[in-house]
């Protein structure tokens, strides 16, 4: 007989939707970019949209918005430097600190990828209603204060 404490509702917690819908959505915007023939995964959209919005960001800033740790950023960042949508300059008033800018051509796949992410988003919210996506967001701003994190919005 199975001890209550070790029980897990799993069916009616809040948890494993999400994680069920953020695997779905990153799968669906994946195949979307495939189809557009953009080449760009969604953290790497992610490192677009906060430098498109703040271009010149430090490795560490940039860590901290997208909520990486520095050594997967760093990886990601290479993967985009290789593909030239980013260019890594050194700063001038500190040789240890590493600038991230936008190269013409990550401006340019940023540009071409926002009507998939547009038209993702608009698919997301069909059928919900201004105050269920109001009370949703709340519901999830709620869960990650829970975790006493401060999520910068995207």
């Amino acid at each position: 007989m199975k001890n209550d404490t070790s029980f897990i509702d799993f069916e009616n917690s809040i948890g494993p939707w999400l994680g069920r819908t953020v695997k779905l959505i990153d799968y669906v915007l994946q195949e979307a970019f495939a189809i557009n023939n953009i080449d760009l995964t969604k953290e790497q959209m992610v490192v677009l949209k906060k430098l498109h919005d703040n271009d010149g960001l430090n490795q560490n800033e940039l860590a901290f918005l997208t909520l990486r740790n520095k050594s997967s950023l760093t990886r990601l960042l290479t993967k985009m430097e290789n593909k030239k949508y980013i260019l890594r300059k050194q700063s001038d008033k500190d040789k240890r600190v590493k600038n991230i800018f936008l190269t013409s051509l990550g401006k340019e796949v940023f540009t071409k990828s926002k009507p998939v992410i547009k038209e993702m988003l608009t698919k997301i919210e069909t059928s919900i209603s201004n105050e269920e996506k109001e009370f949703m967001i709340n519901t999830l701003k709620k869960i990650q204060r829970n975790f006493n994190t401060k999520i910068e919005s995207f």
